[in-house]
């Protein structure tokens, strides 16, 4: 009797290749940077990646972003390599996506569309949904031109003036429609998250904003006893999360929002807006630093810089490094290392934390404490300085009212 053949259900993952460019604003360091972020991006949309190109340029090239020969090269071994998908680590132009397309014959994304592709498997609520489908609208309507090698005209009837729309035509129509359809929806969502927010009581708000996986979540589910879904992913947080904190019968209101990521699109930022607006009317923001990351202080930079376009650069911040068990110090500093219990110090010298207090980080003008979320290490003490900041803040705010519940 034959043994029964077992059949995976599981959707194998797309071969793929990325590409970015060296040019003297983005030099060598930080393009090998950004294609390792855009890996991780890649991996986050469960994609098998391959291999990486990078070209050297003084800008990208206007038909085909990188130039002619690196172009044949890369075809030449998505050929020989059986690869499904490559993806470009900048925004492409409508006419750079379809040369590209036509020159390596397989599924070509930029940086934004795979951005655009991770935010909609991971919108959870229809608010969300609706966010990341105007986003993805707005990025494709200029692109719709790749989208169509035919383009007749529609056949004229009885009663027709003239011979009808072309199909592309037709279809930025119904884009544009639906464009307008899911703005307007937004508003009304936005009116109803103002009055919510409205009628919110006199409580001091609180907002978690950071890097994108920098253990944002993870401090959500501390603090406020949440269970906000947390993974070592990028953008696995897409819906605002709020919770009631109450520490030390001190009450505020603590929300998880959207992390940030360098380059991140125009088209999203637009469409997040109500969800940033968590953001832009807290009373304290918590920068959450990862602080293991060997380019958290650009990521910093990302998130302030981030933090002004949208309105709320002026905020009182707490930064929060995070993950100090992972920290490993420069050598210059030595090899010195917190034991897997966090709790218990191994020093030879000194402490990574002693290291990291010491450094620019620990010298910064803005209030700064260093945890392990995680592990539990500072978690205590971190919850003793948010409840001070939060009571100075509401004694500001809401004088005469007592914030103890």
């Amino acid at each position: 009797m034959p043994k029964p053949v077992n059949y995976s259900t599981e959707k194998p993952k797309e071969r793929t290749i990325l590409v970015g460019l060296i040019t003297p604003s983005q030099p060598e360091e930080k393009a090998a940077e950004y294609i390792a972020e855009l890996d991780f991006l890649a991996r986050t949309a469960d994609a098998d990646v391959i291999k990486y190109f990078t070209q050297r340029l003084p800008n990208p090239d206007s038909r085909t972003f990188v130039g002619t020969g690196k172009l044949k090269e890369i075809a030449a071994y998505v050929e020989d390599n059986h690869i499904d998908m490559v993806v470009f680590d900048d925004e492409l132009t409508p006419s750079q996506l379809r040369n590209i397309e036509g020159e390596l014959g397989c599924k070509i994304l930029d940086r934004t569309n795979l951005i655009l592709d991770i935010f909609a498997s991971h919108a959870r609520t229809a608010y969300a949904r609706t966010q990341v489908e105007l986003a993805q609208y707005e990025y494709l309507l200029p692109r719709l031109t790749r989208l169509w090698t035919h383009l007749q005209k529609q056949r004229g009837g009885i009663g027709m003036k003239g011979p009808g729309e072309k199909e592309i035509e037709t279809d930025r129509r119904i884009i544009r429609q639906r464009i307008s359809f899911l703005k307007e929806e937004l508003k009304d969502i936005d009116r109803q998250k103002q009055t919510q927010r409205k009628n919110r009581d006199k409580l001091i708000r609180v907002s978690l904003v950071g890097y994108t996986n920098v253990g944002k979540s993870t401090i959500m589910n501390v603090v406020a006893k949440a269970d906000v879904y947390a993974e070592n992913k990028l953008f696995a947080t897409l819906d605002t999360t709020v919770r009631k904190v109450t520490y030390n019968h001190l009450a505020f209101l603590l929300s998880d929002t959207v992390g940030f990521i360098r380059k991140l699109p125009h088209h999203l930022v637009e469409s997040f807006k109500s969800t940033l607006d968590e953001i832009r009317e807290a009373d304290l923001l918590l920068h959450i630093v990862d602080v293991s990351h060997p380019n958290h202080q650009e990521q910093m930079e990302t998130v302030s810089k981030t933090l002004l376009d949208i309105g709320a650069g002026d905020k009182p911040v707490l930064i929060v490094f995070n993950k100090v068990d992972l920290y490993v110090p420069d050598e210059q500093f030595g090899d010195d290392r917190f034991d897997d219990n966090v709790e218990e110090e191994v020093s030879v010298k000194k402490t990574p934390e002693q290291l990291l207090e010491e450094s620019f980080m620990g010298r910064t003008n803005l209030p700064t404490i260093f945890i392990s979320a995680k592990k539990g290490y500072q978690v205590d003490a971190f919850k003793e300085l948010l409840a001070q900041k939060v009571n100075e803040l509401h004694t500001t705010k809401y004088p005469g009212v007592v914030p103890y519940y």
